[in-house]
């Protein structure tokens, strides 16, 4: 039972921590890279009166390959909302030596899934931990004051292979684009974690 706990609480303090931003605080301001050198503001987009979507991205796990090649989630939805003021941004925070860590990794998967937004880049994971990003995907919708509306899971089946019948990130998207409370503002992630 010691070794047990012991080995619990070993493990705790081996992992980084993921507290993050839960909806109705404030989202953390960052400034990252892209895979072809644009520099992206949190902020910037904000003060623009852009609603913005994070999404947590290692093109090499299989649960974003599910969304972005073998089914084009994310291409779809962004689709209907580019039109209304909406950014949508992915996130890498793979270390260096980790799964789908590198520039000319992403940016060939920027090719290959025909991706119409930027990756952006973050290899010291600090913008990943300061969200509380679990998963790839994990996602999250910010408003224009700057609080976080959605976090959580882009659909609602966690499988592999599997779409689900309803778009979390859509509907609370939807919800927002109409001048209304977010209904369902949290889900649990599910993909691959995070390679910190």
């Amino acid at each position: 039972m010691k070794f047990l706990s012991f080995t619990l609480l070993f493990c705790a303090l081996s992992m980084p921590a993921l507290a993050g931003v839960l909806p109705g605080e404030e989202a953390p301001d960052f400034t990252l890279t892209d895979t072809v050198g644009n520099e992206h503001q949190l902020d910037s987009y904000l003060q623009d009166g852009k609603i913005v979507v994070l999404e947590w991205f290692n093109p090499d796990c299989p649960f974003i390959v599910k969304h972005h090649k073998k089914n084009k989630t994310m291409n779809e939805a962004y689709a209907k909302v580019k039109e209304q003021d909406v950014v949508w941004l992915a996130i890498n925070s793979s270390a260096k030596g980790k799964q789908g860590y590198g520039l000319e990794r992403n940016q060939k998967a920027v090719k290959d899934f025909e991706m119409p937004f930027p990756v952006l880049l973050d290899p010291t994971g600090e913008v990943g931990l300061s969200y509380g990003a679990k998963t790839t995907p994990h996602m999250f919708v910010i408003t224009p004051d700057g609080t976080v509306a959605y976090n959580g899971a882009i659909d609602d089946n966690s499988s592999v292979a599997t779409l689900g019948k309803t778009n979390h990130l859509l509907a609370a998207l939807h919800n927002l684009l109409q001048d209304n409370d977010v209904k369902i503002a949290e889900t649990k992630p599910y993909g691959c974690s995070v390679k910190y």
